[in-house]
C-alpha cells in the first residue's frame, strides 16, 4: 500500500490529474484553476478520494458564480475509468474573488 503525502505530486496517470483536466474544460470563462489537493477518502463501505480544486476568478460575485457552477458540475458527465464522482460542492473561499471545488471520488 502506497501511504500518502501531501508533499508527493501524483503520478502522472493519476485520476487526479485527469480529473483536474475534465474539471479544466467544465469551468466558465473568466475562472482559473489553482494548485490543487487530494485526500484519501475511506467510509465503511467505499474507497476513494476527495479532490479539493480553488478557483480564483477577478469578475462577477461570488454567489451567483458559486450557484451557477455548482449547477453545471452536478449535470457534468465524468468519464473516470474506475471510479466515479461521488458529489461535487462549490463554496465561497475565505476572499471574497475564490472558490473552492470539492470532488468525492469512490472506486467502481
Amino acid at each position: 500500500m502506497k501511504i500518502w503525502s501531501p508533499a508527493v505530486p501524483p503520478r502522472p496517470g493519476c485520476l487526479h490529474r485527469r480529473l483536474r483536466r475534465l474539471l479544466a474544460r467544465e469551468l466558465p470563462h473568466g475562472l482559473s484553476l489553482g494548485p490543487s489537493t487530494l485526500r484519501p477518502w475511506a467510509s465503511a463501505n467505499f474507497v476513494g478520494a476527495r479532490h479539493l480544486f480553488p478557483c480564483a476568478f477577478a469578475v462577477g460575485e461570488a454567489e451567483p458564480l458559486r450557484a451557477a457552477l455548482q449547477a453545471r458540475l452536478e449535470g457534468a458527465e465524468w468519464h473516470l475509468p474506475g471510479h466515479i464522482v461521488a458529489d461535487t460542492a462549490v463554496e465561497v473561499a475565505g476572499e471574497a474573488s475564490e472558490l473552492r471545488i470539492e470532488i468525492l471520488t469512490v472506486e467502481d
